[in-house]
């Protein structure tokens, strides 16, 4: 049953999904709006006449003008009117209308989304992470989410389809600014410079998240932020997870030549998921940054990045579940250097369930070497000098960890909320890292 501003989808299971959504009404509204099409501006804007007669039609809430004391502030350019932008540019991103000279005009072929609910909400779902920087602030601080949306929102939409509950909107923040931030060079900024640059790029993750609730797929309550079933239901579209009744591997990773400190990881996987994606999985699972080389062998035959030089098979053209059956191993080494060697065990065969999320993490044991510590000896080292305030080494090994104090770090430690998360976010990114590649 569908009436104003509900839709209802019928997820995996035969379970009801029922939101209320704002934004695909004022899409529906716009687009039919627009009928065969709109002159634009020269900038390729909405002009303002017409912002005026859509902020009340659509009901956006944009402020038009605005009196403090005695001075009334009129807006001068549609582009300013955040939530009609973001309306508008959901309308690009789902396809229903598009820029051609300066008119706006409609994508016919797709203007059946209009009389199916469903359809068009994943389709705005879909295309939530091109909307790029138009709906976002400008000025008062640019902030690097809007040159780098489609990481940062997806970073986000994979956590917290990670999650079994709420995630405090700070950490959902924190998260953003490590991935959207992580393509640039910022150590010459100073620190007033460095902040005003994190506190606009909270602000606009902040901003996309609520875009997220208009959409029907985030509830925002009390600074924390919960995906919904639809919102759960579009993140396993848009990640291509598999459908119930679909082949799973369990499988554990085994940190070899560390039996003094056992290092493991069990997951669970699509049978048919591509090497290139394992080992991304691998990466964010064992909590390694991805930093080196690595290669898979089933005995036979190499398998990596399809590098002339190296002459391995091209990993993404194999499938976990050509290689292995349940029983099986492969061995999976990490940096040609340090040579971390790991055991990948099919442990056994399920399937995937309606609720269930894949690939995920579901137990492990012990932390992860740091990175470039010097294989299993190194490490063993390591966590003798760190253990002895007394060896010359001792501050050295700290100052390189970068603690403030030795008992920060915990070779036992592991947290399986947290590797799950990891593995979420990685997961989440991978396909965009494959694109730009």
């Amino acid at each position: 049953m569908t009436c104003a501003g509900w839709m209802t989808e019928t997820g995996r299971g035969g379970m009801d999904l029922a939101v209320k959504s704002e934004l695909v009404e004022q899409v529906r509204a716009f687009t039919e709006w627009v009928g065969e099409g709109r002159k634009l501006t020269q900038t390729g804007r909405i002009t303002l006449a017409d912002a005026k007669a859509l902020v009340p039609l659509l009901k956006t809430g944009d402020v038009l003008e605005q009196t403090i004391g005695s001075h009334v502030y009129r807006t001068r350019s549609s582009e300013r009117l955040l939530n009609l932008m973001l309306v508008v540019e959901c309308a690009k991103a789902a396809g229903l209308v598009r820029k051609t000279g300066q008119r706006l005009v409609p994508v016919k072929k797709n203007q059946a989304l209009l009389k199916d609910p469903r359809k068009l909400w994943l389709a705005l779902f879909t295309g939530f992470e091109k909307l790029g920087e138009a709906f976002l602030h400008s000025g008062f601080g640019e902030s690097l989410l809007r040159p780098e949306f489609t990481h940062g929102s997806r970073a986000a939409l994979a956590s917290l389809y990670a999650a079994d509950g709420a995630v405090a909107i700070a950490s959902l923040c924190a998260l953003v600014w490590d991935v959207v931030s992580a393509p640039y060079v910022l150590e010459d900024l100073n620190e007033l410079q460095l902040e005003t640059l994190r506190l606009a790029t909270d602000r606009d993750t902040a901003h996309a998240l609520d875009a997220l609730r208009q959409l029907g797929a985030v509830i925002l309550q009390d600074e924390s932020a919960e995906m919904t079933e639809l919102g759960r239901s579009g993140m396993r579209r848009l990640l291509g997870e598999p459908d119930a009744g679909d082949p799973i591997y369990q499988v554990k990773i085994t940190l070899l030549d560390t039996e003094s400190r056992p290092v493991w990881r069990r997951l669970l996987v699509p049978s048919a998921i591509p090497l290139d994606r394992l080992h991304i999985v691998i990466q964010a699972a064992m909590g390694w940054e991805n930093y080196h080389l690595h290669y898979f062998l089933d005995g036979e035959t190499y398998y990596g990045e399809a590098e002339p030089e190296l002459q391995y098979r091209d990993e993404r053209q194999v499938r976990l579940d050509d290689l292995v059956k349940p029983g099986g191993r492969l061995l999976y080494n990490y940096d040609f250097g340090d040579s971390w060697d790991h055991e990948v065990l099919v442990e056994e065969a399920t399937v995937a369930t309606s609720n269930g999320r894949y690939p995920r993490c579901i137990a492990g044991e012990s932390a992860c070497p740091p990175e470039d510590v010097g294989g299993t000896g190194g490490y063993t080292r390591l966590i003798e000098i760190l253990g002895d305030p007394g060896h010359p080494e001792h501050q050295d090994m700290v100052d390189w960890l970068g603690l403030d104090d030795p008992g920060q770090f915990d070779p036992a430690h592991f947290d399986l909320d947290e590797a799950d998360q990891r593995l979420a976010v990685a997961n989440g990114l991978v396909d965009l890292y494959r694109t730009n590649a």
